[in-house]
């Protein structure tokens, strides 16, 4: 039951963070959706630097590891409404916005994904 709290509360609180980055006004002029864009890494980021932490550190175990891990990244990083917003591109006919927003998302995902690593070492 802890762990389905964990996951729960840490979900709540990346939801609403992901709610917030919505709503910075500069994000939101432009045909690719960088909102989203921006969570994406950052939580590819998050979820490197808890992983790499979780190697290293018996605090980031168990419960804790869930509550970030699973709970916060889970709710915060948006990967459906990426995949809904670059099919809309797709469908839209906006084929260089899709082609450059999911190759863009990939690539600074994965790099986010590698740079949180690098910072826990």
């Amino acid at each position: 039951m802890i762990n389905c709290l964990a996951v729960g509360v840490g979900g709540f609180i990346g939801s609403v963070f992901r709610y917030l980055i919505g709503l910075i006004p500069f994000l939101n002029r432009h045909d690719i959706p960088f909102q989203t864009l921006a969570v994406n890494v950052l939580g590819a980021v998050l979820i490197g630097m808890i992983v790499k932490s979780a190697e290293t550190c018996e605090l980031v175990s168990g419960p804790v590891l869930l509550f970030i891990k699973v709970g916060i990244c889970g709710g915060f990083t948006t990967f459906s409404t990426f995949s809904l917003e670059a099919l809309g591109l797709l469908e839209s006919g906006k084929i260089s916005a899709f082609t450059v927003y999911v190759a863009v998302s990939v690539i600074l995902c994965i790099g986010g994904v590698w740079a949180g690593r690098a910072m826990i070492s």
